[in-house]
């Protein structure tokens, strides 16, 4: 049976000023930080938020770019079910402009129509239990442009014993905010630099609504999160920036929280922008474990030790990894299932299990046929 996509309202949004809220009149998306004013017939920032006849639609609920059985390490989340398979889904759009996007070909998608896959939230939810996935991933684009959807497809997994992560850029406004990751139990969350100027000319955003997203998450919620910073060479990489920024991390969010940087490699409309080159990653490592921060990893490059988990107190390997293949394992879980080195009994934060998963480093398209 085909999947009859609903063509209702979504959640955030108001009449513009000066607007009849019967009427098919300018409305206001109040999802994001943009707010955009959006005429009838018109669409957001977006793309895929949508004033039809005086009232906000999500276009793209229940259609997708696209399936994919994913290791939970490339989301990157290394202290979240490490070795465990996740079904991975996004649409098209995007409510940031980055110039380096390395998924344009669907964040900037204006092809809306021609998105390959259409699945209720409750087909979705059952593939995932088929295929033996532990979680929902919602990435490739930002899962907050499509958070009616995503927060549906939550609920079903949730009633199945199926996890939900997000892969965002956290650049949501606080109302929306509580209810969207209310639905999840994971994030990694993109903090692509620690200026405003950045996030002004490089992402057509700000950087404040992100951080207080951080903040949000880390003392509101119990999601568990990780951050990712994608280090491209001449804009986000001095040390002065790292410093000040790892400094934050540890002042707003405590030493636990883990950090990922993230080798560029050209894309988009920075295609003459030169690699990130890998003494640079490990310098931005030495800087953030320096400053105080305890769980720090390299991304993009092959580099087992430094994506490797460490133990803070001892130094022991505790989980090995090389690209998305796990290793050794050896972390120990006590009665309430908190994970600690088995050398010195430290505490390791994050949501583990005794054993780890084995689905390795395959990536499995699949196909989901309606509902």
């Amino acid at each position: 049976m085909t999947f009859a996509m609903p063509r209702t309202p979504t959640q955030w949004w108001t009449p513009a000023p000066g607007s009849d809220p019967g009427s098919d009149g300018k409305v206001v998306c109040t999802l994001c930080p943009r707010e955009c004013h959006i005429p009838s017939g018109g669409r957001g920032f977006c793309f895929v938020r949508a004033n039809v006849d005086g009232k906000l639609e999500l276009t793209t609920y229940g259609r997708s770019s696209g399936f994919c059985i994913d290791p939970i390490e490339k989301k990157p989340l290394n202290h979240f079910l490490p070795g465990t398979a996740v079904l991975s889904l996004g649409t098209a759009g995007c409510n940031l402009g980055c110039k380096f996007c390395q998924n344009h070909d669907i964040s900037k998608s204006r092809e809306v129509d021609t998105l390959a896959d259409e699945a209720s939230p409750e087909a979705i939810a059952e593939a995932a239990v088929r295929t033996g996935c532990r979680s929902i991933a919602f990435t490739y684009n930002d899962p907050v442009i499509w958070a009616e959807y995503a927060i549906d497809i939550a609920a079903a997994a949730h009633e199945r014993g199926i996890k939900t992560v997000a892969v965002t850029a956290g650049y949501i406004s606080p109302g929306p905010r509580e209810v969207f990751f209310r639905a999840m139990d994971a994030a990694n969350v993109d903090l692509k630099a620690f200026t405003e100027t950045f996030y002004r000319k490089l992402t057509q955003t700000a950087l404040q609504p992100v951080l207080d997203t951080l903040v949000y998450l880390k003392h509101e919620t119990n999601v568990w999160f990780e951050i990712t910073t994608l280090v491209i060479p001449g804009q986000n990489d001095s040390p002065d920036e790292i410093q000040r920024m790892c400094d934050w991390l540890l002042e707003h969010l405590g030493p636990d929280v883990p950090l990922h940087f993230s080798a560029f490699h050209p894309d988009y409309k920075m295609l003459d922008t030169p690699p990130t080159p890998h003494h640079t990653l490990i310098r931005c490592r030495d800087l953030a474990l320096e400053a105080g921060l305890r769980y720090v990893y390299v991304g993009n490059v092959h580099d087992p030790e430094r994506d490797s988990t460490h133990c803070p107190n001892c130094g022991q390997t505790l989980i090995e990894r090389d690209w998305y293949q796990l290793g050794r394992y050896n972390l120990q879980l006590d009665a309430a299932d908190i994970a600690h080195c088995p050398h010195c009994r430290h505490e390791i934060p994050g949501v583990f299990e005794a054993t780890p998963g084995a689905w390795g480093p395959k990536r499995v398209p699949l196909r989901i046929a309606g509902n």
